[in-house]
């Protein structure tokens, strides 16, 4: 590709939301001016998810601006997408959940759509939309694909058979992609020991964050504790994700049980499993003190409440959760999955735990709430390890570099 020439770029992702799409959206963002004409392609609303304007999902449509805005899903990042200038497509059947049908609906619709827009890069993301975005955009006859890894589908905790069908199915992909990005070391290792890259096709890349966003100003603390209500005198343990599975929501509950009374949990974050953790709350007998505050559009402005980041998460790539909290100057317990030890060092710069242990998780925390000099020794060294290569600037450079670079798919058309 000439490097002069402006190029059409389609990002497509499942659920244009959480980190990777924040990574995804900050990425598109940076792009250098005048150079890209940029696309968000998105998937569908799930079926744990509802459109913003109340509506049915449409699941065969395929909407376009200001009509896929209105239909997106609450906490989707597609309004500032779009305020951006950048063009919106919803492809109704890509879906989260493993639906054949769907998926063969995806895999024709989204064909059709790339090769409509005539886009010169078509940059995947997520498991879904990376699996059938990669076979569409092949299909369709894109020049050049990228795919980012913000993690992987598959992980200890599914049986041999579905892990081996994913590890299958991102090989498949992966034939089929000039260039990946690998949120993390962990990934990229991973990557290159299951022979999912060559080494020249693969950058390491890391969450994209606004870190001046998140640096706590005087007085943010009282007044983020004023605003959620939150008790005189309480420790409060914080985290943020979805309430899935992945994340551990309930691990994060169970260890807030074993705390002291003083001890109060937030979780920042919505999702299924919403109504099994108020029963679980309830059955554990923490009602007053452990809050499932929902999905928020201000995280920065919840996160200085918090004494404490806690992360039950049973896989991750490298959450931008972490870096955040980092900005914030927030200490951190995390579970040792990769890559988060890519930022928190065991009792460098923050306290390791292994994943579905509750009662370590609250050891931990019962650590670093004990003994505050210490965890803000290990958040300064945190913050440290914070630099401009996290920042959306460094991410847009890189991206510049990725799809206008040189390195070819094995499976490639004539």
């Amino acid at each position: 590709m000439s490097s002069g020439r402006k190029l059409r770029v389609a990002q497509v992702i499942t659920r244009f939301n959480g980190g990777g799409g924040r990574v995804a959206l900050n990425g598109a963002l940076a792009l250098p001016d005048g150079t890209y004409e940029r696309a968000i392609v998105t998937g569908g609303v799930g079926m744990d998810s509802e459109p913003s304007g109340g509506r049915a999902t449409g699941r065969d449509a395929v909407r376009y601006g200001d009509d896929a805005v209105a239909n997106a899903a609450a906490g989707d990042l597609t309004p500032d997408a779009h305020r951006a200038g950048m063009e919106i497509v919803q492809v109704g059947p890509l879906v989260p959940q493993i639906s054949p049908r769907d998926d063969l609906a995806a895999l024709s619709t989204l064909t059709r759509v790339l090769a409509e827009g005539r886009y010169d890069v078509v940059h995947t993301h997520s498991s879904k939309a990376g699996v059938i975005g990669r076979l569409a955009a092949a299909r369709a006859g894109v020049p050049r694909i990228v795919h980012t890894w913000h993690g992987f589908p598959f992980n200890e905790f599914q049986s041999w058979a579905r892990r081996t069908a994913y590890i299958r199915l991102e090989r498949m992909a992966a034939k089929h992609t000039d260039a990946f990005l690998g949120i993390g070391s962990e990934t990229v290792t991973t990557a290159l020991r299951l022979g999912l890259t060559t080494p020249e096709r693969v950058r390491l890349s890391w969450p994209a964050v606004d870190v001046d966003a998140y640096a706590a100003a005087p007085g943010a603390r009282a007044q983020a504790r004023r605003r959620l209500d939150l008790p005189l005198g309480v420790k409060v343990v914080g985290s943020v994700g979805r309430l899935t599975f992945q994340k551990g929501p309930e691990i994060f509950a169970k260890a807030i049980a074993r705390l002291p009374d003083d001890v109060f949990g937030l979780w920042v974050g919505g999702g299924p499993m919403a109504a099994r953790l108020e029963r679980l709350t309830a059955k554990l007998g923490i009602e007053d003190r452990m809050r499932w505050l929902g999905h928020s559009d201000d995280v920065a402005a919840v996160m200085p409440a918090f004494d404490l980041m806690a992360m039950a998460s049973r896989w991750e790539g490298l959450p931008c959760v972490l870096v955040e909290a980092i900005s914030a100057g927030i200490p951190l317990v995390a579970t040792a999955v990769p890559s988060n030890q890519d930022l928190v060092l065991a009792g460098e710069t923050g306290l390791l735990v292994p994943p579905e242990d509750p009662e370590r998780l609250a050891g931990a925390i019962a650590a670093m709430l004990d003994d505050p000099a210490a965890a803000d020794r290990m958040a300064e060294r945190a913050r440290a390890r914070i630099g401009p290569w996290f920042s959306p600037a460094h991410l847009g450079a890189v991206l510049d570099e990725t799809y206008r670079g040189t390195s070819r798919r094995p499976c490639r058309r004539s």
